[in-house]
C-alpha cells in the first residue's frame, strides 16, 4: 500500500513539474497577441488614398450564421446609440457588431475633407468585412439613417458577400427627403418657429443657442426622439459626433441637405439589390414612412417594417416593434425566406 503511494505520488508531482515546465510564462502569454482577449473588439487596419488608418469594432456574441454589421447615421456619428439592441439580441443569440466609422469617436479621426466621400466609405466597409471575416453564408449589414445611403452603396457593388440588408430610417433619394423636409415637416411646425429657425440659417448662425433652442422642443422632440427624457448612449453618441464631417456631407440645416450628399439619389437603382432587404420606418420619423414602404416594394425581396410610435430613433422610442422586427427578419432569412410579410403600416 506504502509503495503504491508513493509510485501514485512520484507520478503526480512529476506530472506537475513537467506542466510546469511547459506553461507558458506570464510575460510570454501577453507578448503573444493572439492570446489577449480583449471583450470582442478588434481595431482594424484600412487603407485609404491618405494613408493608412484604424477603426474600432466591438462584437456581441458569436452566431456562425447571423452576424450582423452596424452602421451608424451622422456623416460622424457613433455606435452608441444602437445600445439599444443589447436588450433584445443577445437573448436570440444573434451576434452584432458595433462600428465606428473612420473620423468618428473610437476611430481614428483625420482631418483632409478628401476622405470623406461615399465612395471611400464604400471601400472602408469593404475592408472592414474582410477583417471581420464575414460573407454571404452569414453577413448582414444594417444601415441607419446615413448609414443607410452608405449600406445601399455598399449592396449596390459589393452586394454578392450580402446575405440580407437593413435600410433603417432613410430615404433612398435626398432630393425627395429635402421636399418632405420643406413640404411636410417645416408646415407642420409653429410658421413663426419655422421663420425664426429660417432667418438664423439665412445668418449662418447654427451655433446660436436659440437655434437649437427652437430644434429641439419643436423639431427634434418630435421627429427625431420621442422619449420625454433622452436615453443616456443616444446623448454620448449626439456629444461624440464629429460635426466637421457631418456639415461637409450633410450640411448645417435639420431642413434639408446641403452638402456632398445634397444630389444623392439611387431611386433608379433599387431593383438591382437581389438580397433579403428589410427597410424600416417610422411614423413619426425625419423620413417620409410612406417613401420607405415604396423602396421595399421597389428591391427584389424586399419587406417593411412600420414603427407606429417612432421617429427616426426607433430603435429607442419604439424598442419593441423595431427590435422585434429585425430579430424576425434575421431569423427569417436564415432560414431560407426571402420575403416577410409584416403587418399592414
Amino acid at each position: 500500500m506504502r509503495r503504491l503511494f508513493v509510485l501514485l505520488l512520484t507520478l503526480v508531482l512529476g506530472s506537475a513539474e513537467a506542466s510546469a515546465q511547459k506553461a507558458p510564462s506570464l510575460r510570454s502569454y501577453f507578448a503573444d497577441p493572439s492570446a489577449v482577449r480583449e471583450g470582442g473588439v478588434k481595431v482594424i487596419s484600412i487603407q485609404t488614398p491618405k494613408g493608412p488608418f484604424k477603426v474600432w469594432t466591438k462584437r456581441f456574441g458569436n452566431n456562425p450564421r447571423i452576424k450582423l454589421l452596424l452602421l451608424h447615421g451622422g456623416p460622424g456619428s457613433t455606435h452608441e446609440y444602437f445600445e439599444s439592441m443589447e436588450g433584445f439580441l443577445p437573448a436570440e443569440g444573434i451576434e452584432f457588431i458595433y462600428y465606428d466609422q473612420l473620423g468618428s469617436a473610437r476611430s481614428d479621426q483625420p482631418k483632409d475633407h478628401d476622405l470623406w466621400t461615399t465612395e471611400r466609405f464604400v471601400e472602408e466597409v469593404e475592408q472592414v468585412r474582410k477583417a471581420l471575416g464575414l460573407d454571404r453564408s452569414n453577413f448582414y449589414l444594417l444601415g441607419h439613417s446615413w448609414g443607410g445611403i452608405l449600406a445601399a452603396e455598399y449592396a449596390l457593388k459589393y452586394g454578392a458577400n450580402l446575405k440580407g440588408l437593413i435600410i433603417s430610417n432613410m430615404m433612398m433619394s435626398i432630393p425627395d427627403y429635402n421636399r418632405y423636409a420643406a413640404e411636410v415637416l417645416a408646415k407642420g411646425m409653429d410658421p413663426a418657429v419655422v421663420k425664426e429657425v429660417k432667418d438664423l440659417e439665412a445668418k449662418g448662425q447654427y451655433e446660436n443657442p436659440r437655434y437649437m433652442e427652437l430644434l429641439v422642443p419643436h423639431f427634434y422632440a418630435k421627429h427625431l426622439c420621442r422619449l420625454p427624457e433622452w436615453p443616456d448612449a443616444f446623448k454620448r453618441s449626439s456629444a461624440h459626433a464629429n460635426n466637421d464631417i457631418y456639415v461637409l456631407m450633410q450640411g448645417p440645416s435639420e431642413f434639408g441637405a446641403s452638402g456632398r450628399l445634397e444630389k444623392w439619389d439611387r431611386k433608379a437603382d433599387l431593383p438591382k439589390l437581389g438580397m433579403p432587404t428589410l427597410v424600416i420606418g417610422a411614423a413619426h420619423d425625419t423620413m417620409d414612412p410612406a417613401h420607405m414602404k415604396w423602396v421595399a416594394g421597389q428591391v427584389q425581396h424586399g419587406s417593411f417594417l412600420l414603427c407606429p410610435n417612432g421617429s427616426h430613433m426607433a430603435m429607442w422610442d419604439d424598442q419593441r416593434t423595431y427590435n422585434l422586427g429585425l430579430i424576425r427578419f434575421l431569423k427569417e432569412t436564415d432560414a431560407g425566406r426571402k420575403q416577410v410579410v409584416f403587418g399592414a403600416p
